[in-house]
């Protein structure tokens, strides 16, 4: 099982940054106001599907998703100002020009899920935590489980990173977009060295 070293000192050393900005409002009226549009951006991970409504985003999701984001019957290929802002912010995050997103966002899930997703973009860029901090972080400590599944259900990585939750031995664990990818964004991010390389990442 891959380890690394946690580095919760640089969750204190460094500024906390802006959140992403999860929407308000219920994600369930959001869709159910306006057409869901998707287009598909081509990235060092494979294509990655990104969903969004008029006032915020609601998924993005790799090919290989292990949980896949549940599409209304009014979600079509389209364009927006909204998927191109994402897009535009995704491919700097990419390049190493972006460390913090400001998209607005509407996770589908429950109170608990969205709970648990609004902790994940409060941990800072090349910073890691353990599954049982964040339960901590929630006022949830006994339920590590639960805040494991929710972290592992969170319908908008990278942007909400749920990749840079780890095991509280070091282990990579699980994830969404397969250990490949998250060795990969930690690596990218600086978590990792680059000669860490216990998963080759294959995006074909």
């Amino acid at each position: 099982m891959a380890r690394l070293r946690r580095r919760p000192c640089l969750a204190r050393s460094r500024p906390r940054p802006r959140a992403a900005a999860i929407a308000t409002c219920a994600p369930d009226q959001e869709e159910n106001r306006v057409t869901v549009l998707t287009t598909t951006l081509d990235s060092p991970l494979g294509p990655l599907f990104i969903a969004a409504g008029d006032t915020a985003l609601h998924a993005i999701e790799f090919r290989r998703n292990r949980h896949r984001v549940r599409r209304g019957d009014d979600w079509r290929e389209g364009d927006s100002p909204l998927l191109r802002r994402a897009r535009q912010q995704l491919e700097e995050y990419f390049a190493g020009r972006r460390r913090v997103f400001d998209l607005p966002l509407a996770p589908r899930g429950t109170a608990f899920q969205r709970e648990v997703w609004h902790a994940l973009a409060l941990i800072p860029y090349g910073a890691t935590i353990s599954y049982a901090e964040l339960a901590a972080r929630v006022g949830r400590p006994m339920a590590v489980r639960a805040v494991g599944a929710a972290n592992g259900r969170n319908p908008l990585p990278i942007v909400l990173p749920c990749h840079r939750v780890i095991g509280a031995d070091g282990s990579l664990t699980g994830f969404g977009g397969g250990l490949p990818a998250k060795q990969y964004l930690l690596k990218l991010e600086g978590a990792l060295p680059d000669t860490f390389d216990l998963f080759p990442l294959a995006v074909a």
